[in-house]
Order: structure tokens, then sequence, then C-alpha cells
């Protein structure tokens, strides 16, 4: 199922489906235990009336039951056997005993021997006139009755019961267990007709789910599909110039749209300097290319005429031209720095010490004792120094000073000059590939722009950074910082 409006009303479907089903069973669960309650009430009410006369001592065959046909009555003994049932009972269930046939026996006689309710003739000896002595009484247990389900034919007719069995004791102290019945039909017929509209509502009420869930869905993903289709086009066509509709809600689909649009705008900006920077490296390429083809024509044209240093230099220039543009590929591309660990003063002494012919010679000012150690690439980070320190002596009046320090966690490089310094303005436009500024291009025509952008990009691939200000000299200070290693 590949749709997601048909996967979310399937979803939306099981789950009403599954809560309706737990609430049906519940509502039907509840119901039938408060029927079934009702109907064991009743039981017990027409097993305690029963009771109650026996404990009075009224005979079986006198015993008054109300609703017959509605409560069946079977009375046991102690010993099980059954000593009076209600009028027209045929067949019995549930009651311990399946007989309805009394046994038998004579009416429960009083403990002094007496008919019950009868009077005796005798009177006192004492000259008060004494009066009759009253017969004696039995009791009903007080105790919660015992239920059970049954059957019952009354009248030919049979039927579900709810039994009520209360214990009773006459005045002879005969102990007797009433088993009255009550209707169960009525609850039947309830849970069955809830559980008919339950079964018959079901599936409409699904049905409706479905669709509704269905038709939200498919409103609310609306605009995907417009972002989807926007976006095919936008492939299709290359224009990444073109953005995606953003709808007027404050959900999850309209910052979905506005997500997008961010990242068309990114990669618009992306596109945009991969081609300038193809341009330019075009241009920077096609200068010292033209300059080393010309003497090369000339050479082979006149030997004599033939510049060689100058075509050596542009050699050396392309070469370094195309080093550079190969590193920002890899950086560009993702390329993770070595992990050595190296002393930072160490390697800054190394790359001064490389640049005896240069047209000033760099101060360091380093501590001996160590403790500048940093994690990375050794190469790349020799870079970082050494296009540092050609950016300062281009630019450097007289001096240039390289200096050395531990600052907040980690080791920071300082290299100043005493030059015109950078404008606030221009501080981090000098980062830029191929950028250079006027007093550049007046000072070296050769630099292609790509030494202080390297820089930066190395600096922050190893998790520090690269800034400009100004120098105490009054020129300008690059200092790069690096975290101190593990």
């Amino acid at each position: 199922m590949r749709s997601v409006r048909a996967r979310a009303a399937l979803g939306a479907t099981a789950v009403v489906a599954l809560a309706l089903v737990g609430a049906g069973l519940a509502v039907l669960l509840v119901l039938r235990a408060n029927l079934t309650g009702q109907a064991g009430l009743q039981a017990e009410v027409v097993a305690r009336e029963v009771a109650g006369q026996l404990a009075l001592g009224v005979p079986y065959d006198r015993l008054e039951m109300r609703d017959e046909e509605d409560h069946p009555v079977q009375v046991t003994d102690e010993d099980g056997r059954v000593v009076a049932v209600s009028k027209d009972l045929e067949a019995i269930s549930g009651t311990g005993t399946d007989r309805v046939t009394p046994a038998p026996s004579t009416a429960p006689a009083s403990p002094d021997g007496s008919a019950p309710g009868s009077g005796g003739d005798d009177e006192s000896d004492d000259g008060d006139g004494g009066g009759r002595s009253e017969p004696g009484r039995g009791e009903v247990d007080s105790d919660e009755p015992d239920f059970d389900n049954g059957t019952a034919t009354v009248d030919g007719e049979t039927a579900e019961y709810r039994f009520a069995s209360v214990r009773a004791t006459t005045p002879a102290g005969t102990t007797l267990t009433v088993h009255a019945g009550a209707p169960l039909a009525a609850e039947r017929e309830a849970v069955g007709s809830v559980r008919t509209a339950m079964l018959a509502g079901l599936p409409v009420l699904l049905v409706v789910v479905a669709g509704v869930t269905w038709l939200v869905t498919r409103r609310a993903l609306r605009p995907v599909e417009g972002i989807r289709r926007e976006m095919a086009a936008i492939t299709a066509s290359e224009d990444v110039s073109r953005r995606v509709p953003e709808p007027g809600s404050r959900d999850e689909i309209a910052r979905l749209a506005r997500t997008t649009n961010e990242t068309l705008t990114a990669l618009e900006a992306s596109v945009e300097r991969q081609r300038r920077f193809v341009a330019d490296a075009s241009h920077e390429l096609r200068s010292p290319i033209a300059s080393l083809r010309t003497q090369l024509e000339v050479g082979a044209a006149h030997p004599e005429l033939l510049d060689l240093p100058g075509a050596v230099a542009d050699t050396v220039r392309l070469q370094a031209l195309a080093a550079d543009l190969l590193l920002l590929a890899r950086l560009d591309a993702g390329e993770r720095p070595g992990r050595s660990t190296l002393d930072l003063g160490v390697l800054v002494h190394e790359a001064v010490s490389q640049r005896s012919g240069d047209r000033i010679a760099p101060a360091v000012r380093a501590p001996d004792s160590g403790g500048l150690e940093v994690t990375g690439s050794r190469g790349q980070l020799a870079r970082v120094i050494g296009n540092l320190l050609d950016n300062a002596e281009r630019h450097a009046e007289h001096a240039v000073t390289v200096s050395v320090r531990r600052e907040r966690g980690g080791v920071a490089v300082a290299v100043t000059d005493d030059g015109a310094g950078v404008p606030p303005n221009e501080r981090e436009r000098v980062f830029e590939r191929f950028v250079r500024l006027d007093d550049a291009r007046s000072r070296d025509e050769g630099g292609a722009g790509l030494g202080l952008a390297i820089a930066r990009d190395v600096a922050v691939r190893h998790g520090g950074r690269l800034t400009v200000g100004d120098a105490p000299e009054g020129g300008a200070c690059f200092e790069l910082w690096l975290p101190a290693a593990d």
C-alpha cells in the first residue's frame, strides 16, 4: 500500500475498530453484570420471604409464594431432600438437586411439641393468674446468599433463572435451604439487543471513519503534492532559482515548505559560488598558461629570445594554483584532517626557518616550555601558517611578527605586520575565494586570492577559527586558534 492516504485511513479505521470492540465488550459485560445483579436481588427477596415463613414455623404446605410462574422456589433440608416446591414447578437445575417432588413430611413442630402458633392450657402456679407461653421462633441466616444460574420448567415452559439460596432454621431446630429464582430473560434480551445494535452500527461507523480520514488526509497532503510537483519541475529544468509554494498554515507541511525553500536558497548560493569559482579559476589559469605558451612559441621560433626564467616562474605559479585548487576541492568534498598530535610552536619555527630568502624575515615569539600541542594534519596546518606569512610579507613595510601562546583551552598563533591593515568592512571579505583587495593587486599581480580562503577552511575543519584585526604596529593581525590536544 503505497498511498499515505490509504495507510492513514486504514490505520485510523483499525484503531477505531479496536476501540469500539473493546468499549462494546465492556458495555456488554457491565450491562450483563447489572441485569444479573438485579435478577439476583429479586431472587434473594423471594427466598428471604419464604425463609421468614419457615422461621415462624409455617407448615410446608401452607407457604405463601408470590409470582410462582416468575419465581420458582425449591426448599431442601440438611440431607438435600426436597420438602417444598412452588406451584406448577416441573423441573429445575442449578440448585444442587433436580427433584421437584417433596418428600413425605409433616409440618414442622414447635419446641414444646405443640402445633405452631397454638398456646398451652396450663396456667402458672403463682397467684398472679399467669398467661399463655409464647411459641418458639426460628431464624433466617443473615449472611450473603449463594447465587447460581440454572433453568426451571414452570407449567410446561422452560427458562433461565438466577437462583439465590438462603438458609433458615425452623422453631423445631431444622435447618432448611430456600432456593428462589428470578428470570434472566430480560437480561438476555437486553444484552442481545445491545449486541445486535453494535454489530449493525460498527461497519457503518468504520466506513464513516475511513471516509473522513481519507478526505482529511487528502486535504492535508494536498500542499505536499504541490511541493512534489514543483521539486520535480526544478529537477527537470535544473533551475534552482524556483521555489516551492508555501501554504498559509503553520503546521508541519508549512515548515517543510519553508525548509525546502531555504535548502533551495542555499543550493542556489552554492551553485552560484561554484560557477563563480570555476569562472575565477579559469581566469586565473588563463594568464600563466597564455604567458607560458607565448614564451614557448617564441622560443620555438627564436631560441635566442626564450625567457627561460619567466617560463619557469609561470610554471611554478601554475603549479601552485593547481595545488590550491586541488586542496580546496578536497576540503569542499569533506575530507577529514589527520589526527596526529603536533607542537604548533615547533611547526611555526620550521615554517619561518624555511623562508630565509624572504624580503622581510619574520620574528618569532614562542614559549620554550612546550605545551602547545594540537591535533590535526601537519601538512594542512603548515600550509595555513605559510599562507599567513606570505600574506603578512606581501603587505608589511618593515616587520612581520609571529607569536604562539596558550589561550582558553587551545593554542593561538598571531601573525602581524606593519602595513596598511584591513579595513573593518573588508575583514570578512578577504577570506572569500579569489578576492584580492586593491592594495594586494597593486603589490602582487601574481596572487590568486586563495591563500586566506584556504587558511580559514583548514582552521574550521580542525575545529578552530581564523580572524583578522588590528595589529599594535598599525597593520593587520591574523590570529589562528586551534583546540589543544587531549
